[in-house]
């Protein structure tokens, strides 16, 4: 009741369906005893509900290679989830090391790192990753390091601006005056003012990342296909919506919920850190 009070009923519900999916990409493969890529001609295109031809239960129906469709949701999450979080991990810290030199040395540096940002949002990111993702083949690997590529920028862009705006305080001028080295004024003063506005951009990448993986998977160019992803379940179903129309929208409702979690939550963790708030309640 005390969460409900405080951020309001959406941003709670949005974490505990969240946490459901976190969870079910946790111990949902232990749980459900079905191969995501174990094919069974004799059971495609089962609907909903059907009972397989060995006597398992397909909750969520078979596609046309009669695999679960439910395994291949539990399967994708953990590959969606996974490189969302470790994209955004990756990003975070190339953004914010990059950030915090260009923010506070400025001149030459942060000119560099400022024009090589620009050049890169200048190119839409979703045909950079795609580019990198062809270049680079289909692998969970390579998939994680084309969408980090892409996402770097952002970040570095947020921590600089924090960054140039800590740097003239008295609190860090006062720090200087007393000796304090480069390294321990960007750790002990400029880095804590970054922290915050870093980790609600961080929250709404994560959703980003994950329709991003989606698309790359969609297309082919994501996870091989020995791995059950979102994007590669939705492009199989794709040719099946009149007659088998599970296959494609039961992940895609599940991108969906993940996403709007991601994006809500996004919005209550900016709301929070609003200092406007804050001037409010005072």
């Amino acid at each position: 009741m005390r969460l409900v009070k405080r951020f309001g009923p959406g941003p709670v519900v949005a974490g505990a369906v969240l946490g459901l999916f976190v969870l079910v990409a946790a111990v949902g493969p232990f749980v459900v005893p079905y191969d995501s890529v174990a094919t069974r001609v004799g059971d495609r295109l089962l609907p909903p509900g059907s009972t397989a031809s060995d006597g398992t239960f397909a909750l969520l129906g078979t596609d046309q290679n009669g695999r679960d469709v439910l395994a291949q949701v539990i399967a994708g999450s953990r590959v969606s989830l996974l490189v969302g979080i470790t994209v955004v991990v990756v990003g975070v810290v190339v953004g914010l090391v990059l950030g915090l030199l260009a923010g506070y040395y400025g001149g030459w540096l942060d000119t560099v790192i400022s024009r090589i940002g620009d050049m890169q949002l200048a190119f839409p990111s979703i045909l950079l990753a795609i580019l990198l993702a062809g270049a680079l083949g289909p692998s969970l690997t390579n998939v994680i390091v084309a969408l980090a590529v892409t996402r770097w920028v952002i970040f570095a862009r947020v921590v600089r601006g924090s960054a140039l705006t800590t740097k003239g305080r008295e609190f860090v001028e006062s720090a200087r005056v007393m000796g304090a080295s480069d390294v321990r004024v960007l750790v002990h003063y400029i880095l804590p003012s970054c922290v915050q506005p870093l980790l609600v951009a961080a929250t709404v990448q994560i959703g980003l990342t994950m329709v991003a993986e989606a698309a790359l998977s969609f297309l082919g160019l994501g996870v091989p296909v020995d791995q059950a992803s979102w994007g590669s379940t939705i492009a199989n179903g794709r040719d099946y919506l009149a007659s088998a129309w599970w296959i494609a929208a039961v992940p895609g409702i599940a991108l969906t919920l993940v996403v709007i979690c991601v994006g809500v939550l996004g919005d209550a963790a900016r709301d929070e850190s609003d200092p406007a708030k804050e001037v409010v309640a005072r």
